[in-house]
């Protein structure tokens, strides 16, 4: 790739493998030190194609899921199956690496926007606005970035759109599925919640077993199953399907109790304990 070349969204090679080398060589330790990544089924992305996959994950922070899916991605496409050894990986980054994120969210600050310039396909949300509940049609701009994303590489995306448990998936990623027909990898994450600070930026406590389940893809009917089916199958393969309610661990319930007192206690001060995404 030549010093000018661009990816479809305006963003020079050049700059964003040198963003993914100094963002991977800054947070490995998060993934391989301070706290530890238990991978499993990475042998999957060894056999995707190059462009036209779209992997779909619960959610638990705003950016260390992410960032810990460019470890894994980049290291399995460098030998290291279910392994983030040897921070080599990064020196040969795969640059068709796209996450679907809250345009507002990326505006946050110039951290947002540093990895925005990454990778990220930024779009408004059809639910929520500044901590407000809202409806309004979904912009055919964003489902046209989202299938130029598809059709250049790999495209992440958290079908809840946010990072609270449980949450129904949203019907835009399954008329995704059915109008662009990508390889759905599902990918099944834990621990980063109990690591992290919300955004993932902070490390909130060490020592935690973080785990990245990968799944092989997922079977549709793109022609003529339903959106309905599409979605119930999404939740089921990624571990969000209310059934799934039932086997819950108590830690994780626990948790879930603590953060719902906290956005209790947060409404009444005053502040906007909602989720930014």
């Amino acid at each position: 790739m030549g010093l000018f070349k661009k990816d479809p969204f305006g963003h020079y090679f050049f700059l964003k493998k040198w963003l993914i080398r100094v963002m991977g060589l800054l947070t490995h330790r998060r993934y391989r030190g301070f706290n530890e990544l238990k991978i499993e089924g990475s042998e999957v992305i060894t056999k995707l194609p190059e462009k036209n996959v779209l992997f779909i994950s619960n959610h638990q922070t705003y950016f260390a899921d992410v960032v810990a899916m460019y470890h894994v991605f980049n290291a399995s496409l460098h030998g290291r199956i279910d392994s983030i050894k040897n921070i080599g990986y990064l020196w040969d980054p795969k640059l068709n690496i796209y996450y679907i994120a809250a345009k507002e969210t990326m505006k946050e600050g110039l951290h947002t926007r540093i990895m925005a310039y990454g990778g990220a396909v930024s779009v408004e949300r059809t639910w929520r606005k500044a901590g407000k509940n809202i409806n309004r049609q979904v912009k055919m701009s964003d489902i046209t970035n989202i299938g130029k994303a598809l059709n250049d590489g790999w495209v992440i995306t958290f079908p809840q759109g946010t990072t609270t448990p449980w949450k129904p998936i949203r019907k835009g990623t399954a008329h995704i599925i059915r109008k662009y027909k990508p390889v759905v990898v599902p990918i099944v994450i834990d621990g980063f919640r109990r690591s992290f600070d919300k955004k993932g930026m902070r490390i909130k406590k060490r020592g935690i077993l973080q785990s990245m389940v990968i799944k092989k893809p997922l079977e549709f009917d793109y022609e003529n199953e339903p959106i309905d089916s599409i979605i119930e199958k999404m939740e089921y393969a990624i571990e969000q399907h209310p059934s799934f309610l039932k086997v819950i661990p108590v830690e994780e319930l626990k948790l879930q109790e603590e953060l719902n007192e906290m956005r209790r206690y947060s409404y009444k001060e005053g502040e906007n304990p909602e989720e930014k995404e």
